[in-house]
């Protein structure tokens, strides 16, 4: 253990040179914050306790959230860079709830494709440090496909399934889940669906929520009327709308896309052109991230690039990694990161700070 922490605190040390402050946050962190970011099933997860006032409080279970407070509080100009490292905690399965992470955190840079590649390449080294010379790299771009499923028109509700299937490693299932179950109402409500379909969105939810008043419901399974009405719009729109076979198929062309950088670059350009699509925008920002890797001393040619690859985590916005360790049996990540543009904002700053970690 002291070997270890000799080990980590000489990366944090190798960080500081580039730049990157320690950052030391409170390891007891309030917890709406995170089961606002993370959902309920965070609780479960999360060691909580209240105080006098009955406010929900929590052992630190990461970093980037509390450096991310800090750093908002502290009201300093970006860019800003911060390194960290310390216990964190978490219940895990037959594991230690507490546990160590190290890592650094990059706000405010506009230059997003060299903060990205710098990012990935200071956790390679820092990787390197602590003895895995010659990880497997795993990269994604969350951006990358919400643009592709701009461009063909996903509608929310299958949109909403097919992400769902990556962030959880089905891939190969995604575009099967395109399709709309069918739901357990949908033969009670079928007349009312049925009237919904092609109707002007603001009228037809209006429409619905004076239903639901005459009926005598505000609120089911702590949803509002206005929440409901808004299922059942998405609902009549699939029925109207469903995703069709030339999308599905281009779909699950795009997800099985998968080599370096510059192949899955050259795959998705050639997409784009046969099917009409503009992700010019996008994928420059791709290569030139690419190109910014390779100046940093990545070699381009051990990271694998997929489509369909997301963390499990909804706050990132664009570019992600992870790295493991190919003698590792449980295939967990060894480190992870990305950008997440939005969550600043989401915490309480006063405008969006563009932003990446890992």
């Amino acid at each position: 253990m002291p070997a270890a922490r000799a080990s980590i605190e000489t990366v944090i040390a190798q960080l500081a040179r580039e730049g990157y402050a320690r950052a030391e946050p409170a390891i007891l962190q309030p917890a709406d914050v995170f089961l606002d970011l993370s959902g309920e099933d965070i609780r479960r997860r999360i060691f909580m306790t209240q105080d006098a006032d009955g406010r929900d409080w929590c052992l630190r279970p990461e970093y980037t959230i509390p450096v991310a407070l800090d750093h908002i509080a502290s009201a300093r100009t970006e860019p800003a860079a911060y390194a960290y490292a310390g216990p964190v905690f978490r219940m895990r399965a037959g594991e230690p709830g507490e546990f160590a992470q190290a890592g650094l955190e990059s706000f405010g840079r506009d230059d997003v494709s060299a903060a990205d590649a710098e990012i990935m390449a200071l956790t390679i080294e820092a990787a390197a440090g602590l003895g895995l010379a010659a990880p497997r790299i795993a990269m994604g771009d969350v951006a990358l496909l919400n643009a592709l499923l701009d461009g063909l028109a996903v509608p929310p509700g299958a949109r909403r399934r097919l992400m769902r299937a990556v962030v959880q490693g089905r891939g190969a299932e995604a575009v099967a889940a395109l399709d709309a179950p069918a739901a357990p109402g949908d033969a009670a409500h079928a007349g009312l669906l049925k009237a919904l379909e092609g109707q002007d969105p603001n009228a037809a939810k209006a429409f619905v929520e004076d239903v639901l008043s005459i009926a005598g419901i505000s609120t089911v399974g702590g949803r509002s009327a206005g929440d409901i009405a808004g299922r059942f719009l998405a609902r009549a729109a699939e029925r109207e709308n469903p995703v069709g076979a030339e999308v599905k198929a281009l779909l699950a062309r795009a997800l099985s896309i998968a080599g370096d950088p510059d192949a899955a670059s050259a795959a998705l350009r050639a997409l784009c052109e046969d099917a009409s699509l503009d992700l010019a925008r996008q994928l420059d920002a791709f290569d030139e991230r690419t190109g910014f890797l390779a100046v940093r001393g990545v070699d381009i040619a051990t990271i694998g690039v997929q489509t369909a690859f997301a963390r499990n985590l909804d706050y990132y916005t664009g570019f992600i990694f992870e790295l493991h360790d190919p003698s590792r049996a449980d295939g967990r990540p060894v480190a992870g990161g990305g950008r997440y543009d939005a969550l600043l904002d989401r915490l309480g700053a006063k405008a969006a700070i563009p932003a990446v970690g890992a």
